[in-house]
């Protein structure tokens, strides 16, 4: 909260987790929403009459109740009750204690376990020969955090035997989410699942782990101050793309980051195999602005720029300098193959609830993203 991070965390006290649930379900203002990563990016696909979602996950009734007429849930899905994620939102300059955010955000917590176990997944691979799906989306690695390191390496495994067995003409987009153990993320990125997927979303927290995880650039930075520096996300982005995407003689598929902060958007393409960037990060930054603001359109009064107006686009290498230009607001740089697509966003100055940006920001961006037949 003092940084103003998005952050989610395992909650191991079932019962005393199911006390708090209890307690904030009964309030008398509670509000239900959808959760989940993959629930929150159907629904926003979902609200394209011209699009059928088939969501697999632990499905109870009040949230198949929440669910958009366009989203399919096959019965092997359903659950008899609901798993709850607790929110806690934030207003810039909320006081708790001694700590004063620095902006709007959320912490997360829940004591999930099918979703931790991904118990759907198999579910959901063998429904896809009958649904010819346009788009794969994968999420909810994160939470098999709840799960003891035997157990999680070994649904790792069967994940990722999972993962292979979607067809390759199917486009799939992995969303990430907030994590603490270095070793699952190492697995996931190294030698698992990003070599599987050609698409990867992220936040500043998780890309910042990431590389962490694994001693890549930048690494030695133990948080970031203020706005993220572009340079030193440009450098990650660019470095992961690089080690582990499609430029190398690596099996990787892995050829696009969506990567989302406050203040700004960068969508990382390797050159050959994705269209449509600008369109892409530009839509993924509009639906930031409306959705925090619970408005149709951007609203000018309600809405600030944080981005940084100038910046470098490396640390590593000889940069160049760009300047933000407000009548062609995404900036365009290119490095060694690979190209990025800067967009800053409108920052809602009173956000109604954050939650689930980053899912609409993904989900958006992946709407406008065109993928070139190979």
């Amino acid at each position: 909260m003092q940084k103003g991070a998005a952050a989610e965390r395992f909650f191991s006290d079932a019962e005393t987790f199911n006390h708090i649930a209890r307690a904030a379900s009964e309030y008398p203002g509670a509000q239900l929403y959808v959760g989940g990563n993959a629930a929150l990016i159907g629904q926003k696909l979902a609200t394209n009459p011209d699009l059928k979602i088939l969501l697999c996950g632990p499905v109870g009734p009040k949230l198949h109740e929440l669910l958009d007429d366009n989203v399919i849930v096959p019965p092997e899905s359903m659950q008899e009750t609901d798993e709850f994620h607790l929110i806690l939102e934030y207003q810039a300059g909320e006081e708790w204690g001694q700590l004063r955010a620095p902006n709007a955000n959320r912490f997360i917590f829940s004591h999930d376990l099918s979703n931790g176990a991904m118990n759907m997944l198999e579910v959901f691979v063998s429904s896809l020969d009958e649904f010819k799906p346009d788009l794969v989306v994968l999420s909810g690695l994160h939470m098999m955090e709840g799960q003891s390191r035997e157990v999680r390496e070994k649904r790792l495994l069967e994940a990722v035997t999972s993962i292979s067995d979607i067809p390759t003409d199917i486009p799939i987009h992995l969303e990430l989410a907030s994590m603490t153990d270095q070793d699952l993320m190492s697995k996931i990125m190294h030698q698992q699942v990003f070599p599987l997927v050609n698409s990867v979303g992220l936040n500043e927290q998780e890309l910042l782990f990431l590389t962490q995880s694994v001693s890549g650039p930048h690494a030695s930075l133990a948080s970031w101050n203020g706005v993220p520096d572009v340079g030193i996300v440009s450098d990650i982005l660019f470095w992961i793309l690089k080690k582990h995407g499609r430029t190398t003689d690596k099996a990787s598929d892995l050829s696009r980051i969506h990567f989302h902060t406050l203040a700004y958007h960068v969508l990382a393409t390797v050159d050959g195999y994705w269209g449509n960037q600008i369109a892409a990060v530009a839509a993924g930054a509009r639906v930031a602005g409306t959705q925090a603001c619970a408005t149709e359109t951007i609203d000018t009064d309600r809405v600030f720029l944080k981005a940084p107006l100038e910046f470098v686009t490396s640390h590593t290498e000889a940069p160049s300098k760009i300047s933000l230009n407000p009548g062609d607001p995404v900036a365009q740089w290119h490095r060694e193959g690979i190209s990025f697509h800067f967009t800053p966003v409108l920052v809602c100055k009173d956000p109604i609830r954050t939650v689930g940006l980053g899912d609409a920001i993904s989900a958006e961006g992946l709407l406008y993203s065109e993928l070139y037949p190979q």
